[in-house]
């Protein structure tokens, strides 16, 4: 089966999901580029970026898909005890460009390299500037010089959050921003993260598979619905993780 590609105009229409590849699970599209316009519409279709230094754009949507609900994130009652006494705080989109460096740099297991490229790195932080990607952060305490020891970034489109990765500098990092993210998001009305691809950690943490049609019907209302674009900074704030242990 022939791979669609992309031409120039970025507003023009990716395939339809439902017309991806089994083999590799997902592949809809190739080429284009990485403008806002052309992720903001791959978005909104369920479909987004995924591809390594030396190849192509490749445009995917997995067939189950990962799904938080921002009510549903799993902790641990051993971590949830190790956070009722740290000094670690949350923020807001205070250093999106060093998380995402940081997630490119983290090593994955069984995988070599990164697909976050320095081209991707560069296109999040154009939409960053733009009011549509944010990241969360976890500081080793409320002081402004305190070490960044976790977080994770991705897009905001309408009610829906599309998680792309995280980090964690110091154990329990990324645990800590995926709950202060879905916390956050939940108490916005935002019901769903989008995780993207299955793997034995996100289950872990309470990430559910969904099939792709499912995903699809549950994500057009959420996207469509009104959502002013910007930072999350100040009305995020400072916020001490002890407040997750619940």
């Amino acid at each position: 089966m022939q791979v669609h590609r992309l031409d120039d105009d970025p507003e023009a229409p990716f395939p339809p999901p439902d017309s991806a590849l089994r083999f590799p699970d997902g592949l809809v599209a190739l080429g284009g580029d990485l403008s806002p316009p052309r992720l903001l519409n791959a978005y909104r279709h369920g479909i987004f970026p995924w591809y390594s230094q030396g190849q192509p754009i490749l445009w995917w949507s997995p067939d189950p898909r990962m799904v938080f609900r921002t009510d549903g994130v799993r902790l641990s009652s051993r971590f949830r005890r190790a956070l009722r006494a740290s000094p670690w705080v949350a923020r807001a989109d205070t250093a999106f460009v060093d998380v995402v460096e940081r997630c490119a740099r983290a090593p994955r297991p069984g995988q070599r390299g990164t697909w976050i490229t320095p081209a991707m790195q560069a296109a999040y932080a154009r939409m960053h500037a733009l009011g549509h990607a944010h990241s969360v952060e976890i500081f080793a305490g409320p002081e402004d010089d305190a070490p960044l020891v976790g977080g994770i970034y991705g897009i905001a489109v309408g009610r829906m959050f599309f998680g792309e990765s995280m980090f964690s500098d110091a154990s329990g990092g990324s645990k800590a921003a995926l709950a202060a993210l879905a916390a956050w998001l939940h108490a916005r009305g935002c019901p769903w993260i989008d995780a993207q691809v299955e793997n034995p950690h996100l289950v872990s943490l309470g990430a559910a598979s969904l099939p792709r049609a499912d995903f699809m019907a549950m994500l057009q209302p959420l996207v469509r619905a009104a959502s002013a674009a910007g930072p999350w900074t100040d009305e995020f704030g400072t916020r001490p993780v002890r407040a997750l242990a619940g």
